[in-house]
């Protein structure tokens, strides 16, 4: 374990970013990916996937991490999507039934492939309502 955590943002859509992760997620590092992916989606970019390939463990707080991140980015009106997790992740995001409830993808461009689909859905339902949302 580590007890430095790096990320980097890119922003790939007005209200997408990814967040790359390098490091262990635990205990010490944890609230420093949560802060970080909550401050991104506080600047305007609820719909979040983070590219976890270059992370070597993940304890019970970073599992927890990545629930307050999925809840947070749902109340922000986006999504939070996973990409490239590592075999030993992907079993304790399988086995704790976190997939369930978070999108696991092979890679960043498959979960922003996802997410433009999915985004396409909530734009036509946006349109049907006019412009109330743009009156406000």
């Amino acid at each position: 374990m580590s007890d430095t955590l790096d990320t980097t943002v890119r922003y790939t859509g007005k209200r997408t970013a990814v967040v790359t992760v390098v490091g262990d997620v635990d205990l010490h590092t944890g609230p420093v990916l949560r802060a970080e992916a909550l401050t991104v989606v506080g600047h305007g970019a609820p719909h979040l996937v983070l590219d976890m390939a270059q992370v070597d463990f993940v304890d019970s707080t970073g599992l927890s991490t990545l629930i307050v991140l999925l809840h947070a980015s749902q109340e922000s009106g986006g999504s939070l999507r996973i990409a490239g997790v590592p075999e030993r992740l992907l079993r304790m995001v399988t086995m704790t039934g976190i997939s369930e409830l978070l999108p696991v993808h092979d890679t960043v461009a498959d979960a922003l492939a996802a997410l433009d689909v999915a985004e396409g859905a909530e734009d036509g339902a946006d349109d049907a309502v006019g412009g109330v949302g743009s009156s406000r």
